[in-house]
């Protein structure tokens, strides 16, 4: 009896886990998963329906499911004198009380650092944090009213293209306040959750846990800056996990290892062929002792762009490891013909 009870669990478990990809086809992909019957998956959707997880709608054929919320939360706060830290213990950490003590150090950790954000970069007047809670996810939406996060590190670095902030955000330890910031806050939040999305001006840049990728897409102009954040409810991430992949093994703990995303470079239908788009790439890699160039849909490069990157750049700083990944046939020709003019 204990092993039908554990097995309708686990049938139940895997339904609420997939329903948001196969919201149309969940019975079908449930059924061919456990080898059972499409009647037999029906009644566990109706268990789900009834205990308030699932909510179905349409007709037989274009039958959907969907995960009902559990809970929702929004609040409007007053940035002037505001803290993060009591926020989080009066009102988030009341709506996270349930969930594994690792992913309740998650959304604090995020949080935190994405509401610090808010408070002392932003230059607004008023932030809003929404939650939205299922049985199987988290989300949530941090939304100030202020000058937008890409704008002003556009404006702080002297950058020529608003977008080319995502790239400075992507590789880690940037701030525009030093004296009080490390920089590091947005690289490490962003890997913590299984989609990390921040929309502001016409520019929105996402991180997927699952793909070591950002990109930039072009958005509908808006004012101020949304971060938004979700994580499954029960996963075994831990911050700690986070922090080891990226940080140097002795007792210093140090932000050492980098990836950065090549495509960024890249507008529109530009090529990555010259020296200046790949010193903008590589700018403030010197801060880092192993760096990742992920060429994730790059096709090819030209030759400059190469020499600058493995060869320039790799000769003056010789202490500085320089890796590649997802690379073409094509990028990996001129990365060797690069390399090997530098012996």
């Amino acid at each position: 009896m204990a092993t039908v009870r554990a097995r309708g669990e686990d049938i139940r478990r895997y339904i609420v886990e997939h329903v948001e990809r196969y919201p149309g086809d969940i019975a079908k992909k449930t059924a061919d998963k456990f080898g059972i019957t499409r009647q037999a998956v029906s009644k566990h959707l109706r268990r789900l329906i009834e205990g308030g997880a699932l909510i179905e709608e349409g007709a037989t054929r274009s039958r959907r499911y969907t995960l009902a919320p559990v809970s929702k939360l929004a609040r409007r706060y007053e940035l002037a004198r505001l803290q993060e830290d009591t926020v989080w213990r009066e009102d988030i950490a009341n709506a996270m009380r349930d969930l594994p003590d690792n992913v309740r150090r998650i959304w604090q950790h995020g949080f935190t650092e994405m509401l610090n954000n808010a408070i002392d970069h932003s230059e607004g007047t008023s932030v809003r944090v929404s939650i939205d809670r299922t049985a199987a996810t988290t989300e949530m939406r941090i939304t100030d009213d202020g000058v937008g996060i890409f704008r002003k590190i556009q404006k702080a670095l002297g950058l020529i293209d608003e977008r080319h902030s995502v790239l400075e955000l992507a590789k880690g330890k940037l701030t525009t306040d030093p004296a009080r910031h490390s920089g590091e806050g947005i690289f490490f939040t962003s890997r913590m959750f299984d989609e990390f999305k921040i929309l502001s001006g016409g520019v929105f840049f996402s991180h997927d846990f699952d793909d070591e990728d950002d990109w930039i897409l072009e958005a509908p102009s808006k004012n101020g800056t949304t971060v938004a954040m979700k994580l499954h409810n029960h996963t075994a991430r831990t911050t700690r996990k986070v922090f080891d992949k990226f940080s140097s093994h002795d007792e210093q703990y140090r932000f050492t290892r980098t990836i950065v995303p090549v495509r960024l470079a890249q507008y529109g239908s530009d090529q990555l062929v010259s020296r200046s788009q790949a010193k903008r790439l590589l700018g403030r890699v010197e801060l880092f002792t192993d760096v990742l160039f992920d060429f994730s849909d790059v096709a090819e490069i030209g030759q400059a762009f190469a020499d600058e990157i493995f060869r320039v750049f790799a000769n003056a700083h010789p202490a500085i490891t320089l890796e590649t990944l997802h690379t073409s046939s094509a990028v990996k020709r001129m990365i060797e013909r690069a390399k090997g003019g530098s012996s």
